[in-house]
């Protein structure tokens, strides 16, 4: 088995470990890497398109799953002011604790030193952005690390693309318009 084919299986091997880790009996696994993100994107990230384009999954699937997790009381949904038509989703505290729950554990020691951890994280990035490139699909980067992002001298964050100022946290979370600088 070459490389290319061991790497495959090991990053399937691991995220699969990973999924049946985030089972519980409220939440399938679907359903929690949907309020993971919702937790980690910003306002502009939100609707059910941006879900299911990060997530790969069809927009129906993901318009479900959203219903799903807002009738159990873990998001909520917002029409915004200026197109009622648009949807967007957050996570209520109900939704942070069973995302909580649910990860409490996924989050065991990897067995890798912060260097080692560093480089891992290093190289699945420049792997993925090299997916992203030649498959057309969205990278869905850190606000932070957009060309379009400014900080200003007085300390502001500014996107340039939506012409907005951005709250201090918006800078490190997930946008489905992020462009690397």
């Amino acid at each position: 088995m070459n490389h290319r084919d061991r790497i495959r299986l090991l990053i399937n091997r691991h995220a699969r470990l990973d999924a049946a880790l985030m089972r519980s009996a409220q939440l399938n696994a679907v359903q929690v890497v949907a309020l993971e993100y919702l937790a980690n994107a910003n306002r502009f990230s939100r609707s059910p398109s941006h879900v299911a384009d990060y997530l790969g999954t069809t927009r129906g699937t993901m318009s479900q799953t959203l219903k799903s997790l807002e009738a159990k009381g873990l998001v909520s949904e917002e029409r915004l002011a200026d197109d009622r038509r648009s949807i967007r989703y957050r996570l209520t505290e109900a939704g942070r604790a069973a995302l909580r729950a649910a990860n409490a554990d996924r989050c065991a020691d990897t067995g890798m030193n912060d260097a080692d951890q560093a480089m891992l994280e290093r190289l699945l990035a420049r792997s993925l952005a090299d997916r992203v490139a030649r498959t057309g699909t969205k990278m869905f980067g850190i606000c932070r690390e957009c060309r379009h992002h400014e900080l200003r001298q007085n300390g502001q964050r500014y996107c340039h693309l939506l012409n907005v100022v951005l709250a201090e946290e918006e800078a490190e979370q997930l946008c489905h318009e992020q462009v690397p600088a």
